[in-house]
């Protein structure tokens, strides 16, 4: 029996599910440091963290767009800032569904998830580094630019 060669299709699936299982990561990791920065936010176990981290990326993915659109005229009125009570809310609508995950309460919702959003977005941007997009390092005379090399971190 001869192996049929790889399809374009089939490689873009295996990406597509590469992308979904390290957004995931990123998110599980974000989720888990903002456990350990405020007290208010638990876990009972790491299958609640994991379940946590998935329904969060659902709940961003299907929910706060829907929410974002209802409630247009109060982020133009704040300047954006309440999609930053938006962001609050999907993490209390998880901890509200995932049993083992608990915020003690809104602020602490609000302010996690201000630190969740940095830290996926410093680990995205450090993890789907390219060429084209070199990482900056202030040195203490000049500019260092750096970027990922597939070996290591290389001057640019």
């Amino acid at each position: 029996m001869r192996a049929e060669p790889l399809t374009h299709e089939y490689l873009h699936m295996i990406n597509n599910l590469f992308l979904f299982l390290v957004h995931w990561g990123i998110t599980a990791l974000s989720l888990w440091a903002a456990s350990i920065v405020f007290s208010g936010i638990t876990f009972s176990t790491r299958q609640s963290l994991l379940i946590a981290a998935l329904l969060l990326g659902l709940a961003n993915a299907v929910i706060r767009p829907v929410v974002i659109v209802l409630t247009i005229p109060l982020t133009i009125v704040t300047f954006g800032f309440f999609l930053l009570v938006i962001n609050a809310l999907m993490l209390l609508l998880v901890s509200s569904i995932v049993s083992g995950f608990k915020v003690s309460g809104f602020w602490t919702a609000f302010f996690a998830s201000i630190f969740i959003a940095l830290l996926s977005l410093f680990a995205g941007y450090i993890i789907f580094q390219t060429s084209d997009n070199p990482i900056v390092i202030p040195a203490q005379r000049g500019l260092v630019v750096a970027s990922w090399a597939g070996s290591g971190w290389m001057p640019a």
